[in-house]
């Protein structure tokens, strides 16, 4: 989804995702239309004596709620800042933090396997909720007298705790999946504490979403995000360690090896290369470099009667990804998901051809390495062929 970024804390961008704008007014209009069971709540929970009279009356109930969730919201950026400035005290910078649908997320450009550092970043957030709430709660002593401001506030108290114990259930990749993980790391590789953390997860995702059933919609998105969470961390740390020390040299196809086409060749030839040769992406070669990449669905763009009248060098692209052949396998997996295409040439400093990389070289190695017992045995990822585009497309 789309975000937007509305400022910087510590140098840390601060986005807001379209579906944060959307679940803003939604969540304070549910406070608004509970105000009543909220006051009794409150009252019950820190025996405020506010008047439910007074809150339920005219606009009351929705200026509640709108100060309520922007408080909320305010508390959570506070939770996602507390890993932030933890995680850059240890040296790993904070591409991020985004507001959206389910709360807040910190991006970490590089993730910590001392299990120190991750027990210690993880933990910060819920810590700060406790700090919050503790704040909140002894701010009601100074607001008793004003029923708006003591609604307010006795929410965020309560909220606040209710989203630190959350957040330690070990629904991994939640922070008490990280923590389990962390624990779990200092007796195991990190890959295979990953993976246990994971199945837990995977488990509290279940009984959430079971639970979520009976009536609570948002506790069913929060099980399916859990669930796909925990499953691709899970990948992504095996293959980062099946692929330590793995370059784009190790695993490309070689130069030697790789089909190419010149940017005078006719689509009508292209197309015809592409039958024969059951490709569909070639890195188009002039003078012994490379000057574009062109596609099946480049030449498809052409009617089938004009293709003896354009070259490869009317539909290519110009766009190349491209990659050198010391960068890190890794690296070059994650430039290929990210981009949403099926492989990257590997170039020299001039320009020159060396080698191709597809998804289905990463994947071959990967199920080289696995077998050779590297790491810790998981299903590799789907890839595609060969024959997917050589330039970037939605995924």
């Amino acid at each position: 989804m789309r975000s937007y970024t509305v400022g910087r804390v510590f140098g840390i961008p601060i986005k807001l995702d379209v579906t944060f704008l959307l679940i803003l007014p939604v969540f304070a209009a549910l406070i608004g239309w509970q105000t009543e069971q909220w006051v009794d709540t409150l009252n019950a929970t820190w025996n405020l004596g506010l008047p439910v009279g007074t809150l339920s009356q005219g606009l009351t109930p929705w200026l509640l709620g709108i100060a309520a969730a922007v408080g909320l919201f305010v508390c959570v950026l506070l939770h996602e800042l507390g890993h932030s400035v933890v995680s850059m005290h240890y040296g790993y910078p904070i591409e991020s933090i985004t507001l959206w649908l389910l709360g807040g997320v910190a991006n970490l450009e590089d993730q910590p396997e001392d299990w120190k550092q991750e027990f210690t970043i993880a933990i910060a957030g819920p810590v700060v909720s406790v700090v919050l709430g503790v704040v909140s709660y002894a701010a009601l002593g100074v607001v008793r007298g004003s029923p708006v401001v003591a609604f307010v506030v006795g929410y965020l108290a309560m909220a606040n705790v209710v989203l630190a114990v959350f957040n330690l259930l070990p629904g991994f990749p939640m922070d008490g999946g990280r923590v389990l993980r962390a624990i779990l790391a200092r007796k195991r590789t990190f890959a295979r504490a990953t993976q246990l953390a994971a199945e837990v997860g995977k488990v509290v995702a279940v009984i959430l979403g079971i639970i979520g059933l009976f009536g609570n919609l948002i506790l069913v998105a929060i099980a399916f995000f859990i669930y796909i969470g925990a499953s691709s961390e899970s990948q992504r740390t095996v293959m980062n360690a099946a692929f330590e020390g793995v370059t784009v040299r190790d695993v490309m196809t070689p130069a030697s090896d790789v089909k190419r086409v010149n940017p005078d060749d006719t689509l009508s030839q292209l197309t015809e290369r592409m039958f024969e040769e059951r490709h569909t992406g070639y890195p188009v070669m002039e003078d012994g470099r490379v000057v574009g990449v062109v596609t099946l669905e480049d030449a498809r763009d052409v009617q089938p009667v004009e293709r003896d009248a354009y070259t490869v060098a009317d539909v290519m692209s110009t766009d190349v990804e491209t990659i050198g052949s010391d960068a890190e396998a890794m690296d070059a997996l994650e430039r290929i998901q990210q981009s949403g295409i099926g492989r990257l040439i590997v170039v020299d400093d001039d320009g020159g051809l060396v080698g191709l990389l597809s998804r289905t070289d990463l994947v071959t190695a990967f199920n080289i390495i696995q077998s050779a017992g590297r790491g810790t045995q998981t299903p590799a990822p789907a890839a595609n062929d060969h024959g997917e585009d050589g330039h970037s497309r939605a995924s």
